[in-house]
């Protein structure tokens, strides 16, 4: 019989905020260390934390994104554990009154359209970073440590690597498209972990795995196929599934034991008693609500239906923003078929911008440049091979 892959994604999106959750420190990136911690980052006695509203409102946007509840009173706690970046010896988040509760992500898959349940992103600190160094060495960096993220998990409800990357990317997308996360995996600023298992279709949910700090799309799915691959195998030779945390190495391409998982009780959750319940008002949420842009679905279907394109098209010329922002601006300048101009923005140019590792948005080609090349195609004046005009990207600005 087949085996069922079950996937669920935890994902700590960094919050776009000049200073950190619950102090005045700076967020900024790339500081030398230990430069940007104050002394309620490093729980010096006497401190206490003072909520960051910019964050509040963050959590806000994005519950009213994916169409969730707000909670319209919630608790901060603590959660307690030991770890060597952990100065106080809790990370405050939220447990059992989470800001944003349910909601729903749409997702392309490879069988069409499918939503997605959350069951809650909630405000939390990150903690600090440790530093390995030679001959055995190890130093603690606190400039992360407070850090404003919001912590986002779905429901059990992806099945297998390619939905877990499909899901990751349209998160990763809308928090980019809403403005509360700058997006950068590299940085730090979205990092997932994926809870994987393994059933028999139709089954009981199998024990699962979580897989750690996945900065990555590619190493994501890798790491989901490795981890199903390892667990189909132990069951199949009549063994049983221990839950724990693993880790993926990606040079070896697999993944490794780091600790027991553990559960809820292992933490001791209890209310912060530094921190008033936090209690958001109607028309605070209609007030946030105010400032969304038009988001990627609802701008997806008006593509769609406005433009006379694809499903498929629609699709990719919303995949973000910039993406989003660049087509319109292409189809008001140059005044040609908008099939034209997608077929130009998703062919060519996103070949030559893919090629040359180049997001749309840094794009050396704008859309008011390729708007002329596609007039002067178009009226007759730009003739020749099939395709006449040829971008190169070698350098940032150069173009022919």
């Amino acid at each position: 019989m087949a085996w069922e892959v079950v996937v669920g994604i935890e994902t700590h999106a960094q919050l776009v905020t000049l200073s950190k959750i619950f102090s005045a420190a700076s967020t900024a990136f790339g500081a030398p260390p230990n430069t940007q911690a104050s002394a309620v980052d490093l729980a010096l006695p006497g401190t206490l934390p003072v909520l960051n509203r910019a964050a509040v409102e963050h959590a806000i946007r994005f519950g009213l994104a994916i169409g969730a509840t707000i909670n319209r009173r919630s608790i901060f706690a603590r959660k307690n554990y030991f770890y060597p970046d952990l100065p106080k010896g809790y990370q405050i988040s939220q447990y059992e009154s989470p800001i944003v509760q349910g909601g729903t992500l749409r997702i392309i898959t490879a069988e069409g359209e499918k939503s997605i349940p959350l069951t809650r992103a909630h405000l939390e600190e990150d903690a600090g970073k440790l530093l390995h160094g030679v001959r055995g060495t190890s130093g603690v960096d606190f400039n992360r440590a407070g850090t404003a993220l919001l912590e986002i998990v779905s429901e059990p409800d992806l099945r297998g690597a390619k939905e877990a990357v499909a899901y990751a990317k349209a998160l990763h997308s809308l928090v980019m498209w809403i403005g509360i996360c700058d997006g950068n995996m590299q940085e730090g600023s979205f990092r997932c972990d994926a809870n994987v298992s393994v059933r028999r279709p139709g089954g009981k949910l199998g024990t699962r795995c979580e897989i750690k700090n996945l900065n990555s799309f590619r190493f994501m799915e890798r790491a989901i196929e490795f981890e199903a691959r390892r667990q189909i195998e132990i069951l199949e030779d009549g063994g049983k599934i221990e839950q724990e945390t693993r880790l993926y190495d990606a040079e070896r391409d697999e993944t490794r034991s780091m600790r027991t998982k553990e559960d809820a009780q292992d933490y001791r959750y209890f209310p912060d008693p530094d921190l008033l319940p936090l209690v958001v008002t109607e028309a605070q949420i209609e007030d946030i609500r105010k400032t969304l842009p038009e988001l990627p679905d609802a701008r997806r279907e008006r593509f769609a239906r406005q433009y006379a394109l694809s499903a498929y098209d629609a699709a990719l010329l919303t995949v973000s923003r910039a993406a989003a922002d660049y087509f319109e601006l292409l189809v008001k300048v140059s005044g040609v078929d908008p099939k034209t101009c997608a077929n130009w923005q998703t062919g060519l140019l996103a070949r030559s911008l893919n090629q040359h590792e180049i997001d749309i948005s840094e794009s050396p080609v704008p859309a008011t440049k390729l708007a002329e090349i596609l007039r002067r195609i178009s009226d007759g004046t730009a003739v020749g091979a099939s395709h006449p005009i040829q971008l190169q990207l070698h350098t940032p600005r150069n173009i022919l």
